[in-house]
């Protein structure tokens, strides 16, 4: 998904899915971008890529690589990203996807592997991590080592702190799911939008949104069974502002560093 506009990303105005983990001269410039690396660790298979924001800047730094694009026409929510490549969806060859972010660019292909290698007995995975601190994190409610829902940070910050406590995983936005009942659920997501009041060019207007933490509760409430698995929380780390893009570019440098060691 590298469709959004990453406001968070002060004194960049480009797509920061295509920002670099090796700067050179500057913070915004350098070589490897984010999403080169993402595509280069994600499994073998068919691939897309979501656009809008700055989307020839997006198909220009990916034009070596055989991939489908996807416009995402409003940015409605992670489900509708997923909405957007509903066609790619539906035509491809494949048993198993994977669903990740276009700004997350340190998890590794054993970690996708593994997901994918879950889906064995589920029809869908969710890749947790456990933070030192949960900050705003979405929360996954794990009942008997199955997903029943994820509770996003405005639900879950009243909760008592004994219930707080007892949700230790939080969710990474990265996911893996069978072809057959996520094409089924796709169609249920589409029919059930959230209606959110956006500031749109200084009018409040309602917009229907869509969100992939939907699928999971869809999924569950229908009796199947949704998987996760863990990754440390540095390796999911998404890259929402300037530290934590400085931050990624001092972890991607320090591994590279060792592989040339090795």
């Amino acid at each position: 998904m590298a469709a959004g506009r990453g406001s968070r990303m002060k004194g960049y105005d480009g797509n920061k899915t295509i920002l670099p983990l090796v700067p050179e001269g500057s913070v915004f410039e350098g070589s490897n971008p984010i999403l080169l690396n993402i595509l280069k660790n994600l499994p073998p298979g068919p691939k897309a890529v979501i656009v809008n924001h700055r989307k020839e800047d997006v198909i220009g730094a990916t034009r070596n690589i055989d991939l489908a694009y996807c416009e995402q026409p409003e940015l409605n929510g992670t489900g509708g990203a997923l909405l957007a490549a509903q066609e790619f969806l539906e035509d491809v060859d494949y048993d198993r996807l994977i669903i990740t972010m276009g700004d997350v660019p340190l998890v590794r292909s054993g970690t996708y592997l593994k997901l994918v290698q879950g889906l064995k007995n589920d029809p869908m995975i969710v890749l947790g991590f456990r933070p030192e601190s949960k900050k705003r994190y979405g929360i996954l409610d794990i009942e008997s080592a199955q997903v029943t829902k994820i509770i996003e940070w405005e639900y879950w910050k009243s909760y008592p702190e004994d219930r707080q406590r007892a949700l230790q995983v939080c969710n990474s936005g990265i996911y893996a799911a069978r072809k057959g009942p996520l094409l089924h659920y796709l169609s249920v997501l589409a029919s059930r939008p959230h209606i959110v009041h956006k500031d749109i060019d200084g009018r409040l207007r309602d917009v229907d949104e869509y969100f992939i933490t939907d699928l999971v509760e869809y999924m569950h409430d229908d009796g199947l069974n949704i998987g996760y698995a863990t990754a440390d929380e540095e390796e999911v780390m998404g890259i929402d502002d300037l530290p934590a893009l400085q931050r990624a570019q001092e972890i991607f440098l320090s591994q590279m560093g060792r592989q040339k060691k090795s």
